[in-house]
C-alpha cells in the first residue's frame, strides 16, 4: 500500500482532532442533518473544489459533479440530485460552476472518436454547434476554449432553468435562483457570468413552462 494512500487517513485523524480541538461538539452536530443555501453543479476536475474556493464549511453547500460540469436531463445522477435539492434541502441558490482549462471541453473541440466519452462530450459540442459562428471568430485558440467554457456554463443554466421541480419553486417561494460561474484555474479567482435568471425564465417559458398544472397554481394562492 503506497505512503500517499496511508497518508490519507492519517490527514483524517489530524482533521478530526482539529475539528474536536475547537468544538467537542462538532460532529455531533455535524450528524444531525444538512441544511445547505447552495447547489454546487461543478466539474470533476481534482484541483476544482467547491467547498475550497468557496471557503465553504462542510454542510454549507450540496455538491454534484461530473465532467465539464453537463446538466442533461437524461442523466439521473444530475436531475435526481438537482430535484432533491430543490425539493428537500429546499437551496435557494444553485450555481453551475466551470472552469477554464477544463479538459472536457478541450476534448469536445477535438475532432477525435473518444469511445465512451462520445455521448458525454456530445452535449459540449451541442453547444459549440449552437454558438459556432462566436466561437469560428475567435482566432486564439485558447481564447476560444475559455469562451466554450462560459458558454457551456451559459447552457447548463439554462438547462437547469428547465427543470420542472426548480420552476415550481420558484413560483412559489421565488428560490431557488441559478448562477453561472467560472474558476479560474490561473488566479484562484470565481468568475460571476451575471445570469439573468429571471430574464432567462421568462424567455423560455413559452416552450419549456412546467407551472401551468392545477396543483402548482392552487398552492401559489394558498
Amino acid at each position: 500500500m503506497s505512503q500517499s494512500y496511508k497518508d490519507i487517513f492519517e490527514n483524517n485523524r489530524q482533521w478530526v482532532e482539529s475539528k474536536i480541538s475547537k468544538d467537542p461538539e462538532f460532529f455531533h452536530e455535524l450528524s444531525k442533518t444538512q441544511n445547505p443555501d447552495y447547489l454546487y453543479i461543478g466539474c470533476s476536475d481534482s484541483r476544482v473544489t467547491a467547498e475550497e474556493i468557496m471557503g465553504a464549511k462542510p454542510g454549507d453547500v450540496f455538491v454534484h459533479r461530473n465532467i465539464a460540469n453537463v446538466v442533461n436531463t437524461l442523466d439521473m445522477s444530475s436531475t435526481a440530485v438537482i430535484q432533491y435539492a430543490v425539493e428537500h434541502l429546499k437551496v435557494k441558490h444553485i450555481i453551475v460552476c466551470g472552469h477554464y482549462n477544463c479538459g472536457g471541453v478541450k476534448a469536445a473541440m477535438t475532432p477525435q472518436d473518444l469511445g465512451l466519452l462520445n455521448p458525454w462530450l456530445r452535449n459540449i459540442r451541442d453547444v459549440y454547434r449552437i454558438h459556432q459562428a462566436e466561437l469560428d471568430s475567435i482566432e486564439d485558440q485558447g481564447k476560444r476554449y475559455d469562451r466554450l467554457v462560459e458558454l457551456n456554463v451559459q447552457e447548463q443554466c439554462i438547462n437547469v432553468i428547465k427543470m420542472a421541480c426548480v420552476q415550481e419553486r420558484y413560483i412559489l417561494e421565488e428560490y431557488p435562483t441559478v448562477h453561472g460561474w467560472v474558476f479560474d484555474l490561473r488566479t484562484g479567482k470565481i468568475i460571476d457570468l451575471d445570469i439573468d435568471f429571471e430574464k432567462i425564465l421568462k424567455d423560455i417559458q413559452k416552450i419549456y413552462n412546467l407551472t401551468s398544472s392545477d396543483w402548482v397554481m392552487s398552492r401559489k394562492t394558498t
